[in-house]
């Protein structure tokens, strides 16, 4: 299968099972990217999302112009962007038209009651990925010391906190912990 269709196929999945919104969107990225077609190593996807949650915009579609923009250049974040919101966009005009049509029936106050609870557990399975590629070198649990990243757990646990005690906001965290790092990372060579 050529790359280009194998990006679209994808990320048309992607954008059909993210129910949730854009972090929900990054483990099922990571199964068609990493696992399913083994078109980039685990860390090289942790880069990328790294990437795309600095910059504006929904997180979703920035990883998804990333990849495509890593693995196959300007026609693959095309592809990649345009396969990400094409099911979406579409499921949502549908839903548009019947919510407001139906919205005073009990069913569907329901219906989206019982979706909260999937969308809960998509965040924070997304969110633990993260943070597993994070802290472990290899991106599997084991507590063992070369297979730890202590500076990431030094910054991780430093930006939070700060978060919590002084309540900086997020912006001046994100800057001040990837100033921190990078300079560590200059001064020390072998951190890596």
């Amino acid at each position: 299968m050529p790359m280009l269709l194998k990006l679209f196929v994808s990320f048309l999945q992607v954008g059909l099972f993210s129910v949730g919104g854009g972090y929900a969107a990054i483990p099922l990225i990571q199964n068609q990217i990493v696992n399913v077609w083994n078109l980039m190593t685990l860390e090289e996807f942790a880069n990328l999302i790294t990437i795309a949650e600095m910059t504006p915009g929904p997180i979703s579609i920035n990883s998804a112009t990333f990849v495509g923009m890593r693995l196959a250049g300007i026609p693959g974040a095309l592809i990649c962007t345009f396969g990400c919101i094409l099911m979406p966009f579409t499921i949502c005009l549908i839903l548009a038209y019947y919510y407001y049509k139906y919205r005073s029936f009990s069913g569907v106050q329901t219906v989206l009651g019982c979706l909260r609870p999937a969308v809960v557990s998509l965040i924070s399975c997304a969110g633990l990925s993260i943070l597993t590629l994070a802290v472990f070198r290899n991106g599997k649990v084991d507590f063992s010391p070369d297979n730890l990243k202590f500076l990431e757990i030094a910054l991780f646990a430093g930006c939070l906190f700060l978060l919590r005690k002084f309540k900086l906001g997020a912006i001046k965290i994100i800057l001040g912990s990837g100033v921190v790092g990078t300079l560590l990372y200059l001064l020390i060579p072998g951190l890596l």
